[in-house]
């Protein structure tokens, strides 16, 4: 049975400022301080370098999902996450989708995520603290995930 690998998707898979120059200043400015309740914002972002690539890889040696957290005061976030792993992981992100404001709850070896709120902090396998010093991009969270596959 291959190891279970959660990845978070925004700053993780997803660059979240990439949508800014996407969206209408006035726009920004009314949510300025909660970007992330922008309607629409999560389906305007490009994927982060080198994300595509990892997932591709990973998805052969762990059974990968995607596990995010979509801000509750934004309900276009939760079908604009869907539509972003449809768009840019096809049949490799079919059904391994899981929105949770608790990635705790998640029973798994490792989770790639750049933050520790929302459960992340206390998730029980490895939290592999992306954009740290220890992994601050994919190249090395993914040599470090080749070795523990």
């Amino acid at each position: 049975m291959r190891k279970i690998l959660y990845i978070d998707m925004d700053n993780v898979l997803v660059d979240f400022r990439s949508a800014f120059p996407r969206v209408p200043p006035d726009i920004l400015r009314a949510h300025d301080g909660r970007l992330d309740e922008v309607p629409g914002i999560f389906a305007l972002m490009d994927p982060l370098p080198g994300a595509l690539e990892a997932h591709a890889e990973l998805s052969v040696l762990f059974d990968t999902y995607i596990l995010s957290t979509a801000p509750w005061e934004n309900p276009s976030a939760w079908s604009d996450k869907l539509a972003w792993v449809k768009r840019y992981l096809g049949t490799a992100g079919r059904k391994r989708l899981i929105l949770s404001h608790y990635k705790n709850l998640n029973k798994g070896h490792f989770l790639v995520d750049d933050r520790i709120n929302n459960g992340a902090g206390e998730f029980e396998g490895k939290h592999i603290h992306f954009g740290t010093p220890a992994f601050p991009n994919w190249q090395t969270v993914t040599v470090y995930l080749r070795s523990a596959a």
